[in-house]
């Protein structure tokens, strides 16, 4: 059982860096807005899969309940049997926050990008001027 869990942790990390360094192709490498608009939500996106991530705790002896009390708790060993198999919900609280507060990001940049394509009739980065020779245009 542990070989699998660490087979599972191995997997989670390289996805996460494969993530993150397509992200950051994405973000650095790619002359269209639109393309690096895309990289920074993989990007975002990989983040907060990360922070889920840290904040789960598997518990060897249940499987994990929510943070949430049903009832009571009648001595504290339940009070410490509860803290022991609820996941941490501040992760949660904080990729929630984090989910919206990207949501606005991106609609503001599409939005820029729509002001910029209107201006240019492009979406990319580096402007043809009437030389021939590329501008950037930053």
């Amino acid at each position: 059982m542990e070989h699998l869990v660490g087979f599972a942790l191995v997997t989670i990390l390289i996805t996460f860096i494969v993530n993150i360094g397509i992200a950051l192709y994405g973000i650095f490498a790619k002359r269209s807005l639109i393309k690096k608009i895309m990289a920074l939500v993989i990007f975002s996106d990989s983040i907060n899969v990360l922070a889920i991530a840290l904040g789960y705790r598997s518990p060897a002896r249940a499987s994990p309940s929510p943070p949430i009390l049903t009832s009571i708790p009648s001595s504290p060993s339940d009070i410490e049997v509860f803290t022991s198999t609820s996941v941490d919900p501040l992760p949660q609280a904080l990729v929630i926050t984090a989910v919206v507060i990207g949501l606005s990001v991106i609609v503001f940049l599409i939005s820029l990008v729509v002001k910029y394509y209107e201006h240019y009739n492009t979406v990319d980065l580096i402007l043809r001027s009437e030389e021939g020779a590329d501008e950037e245009v930053i």
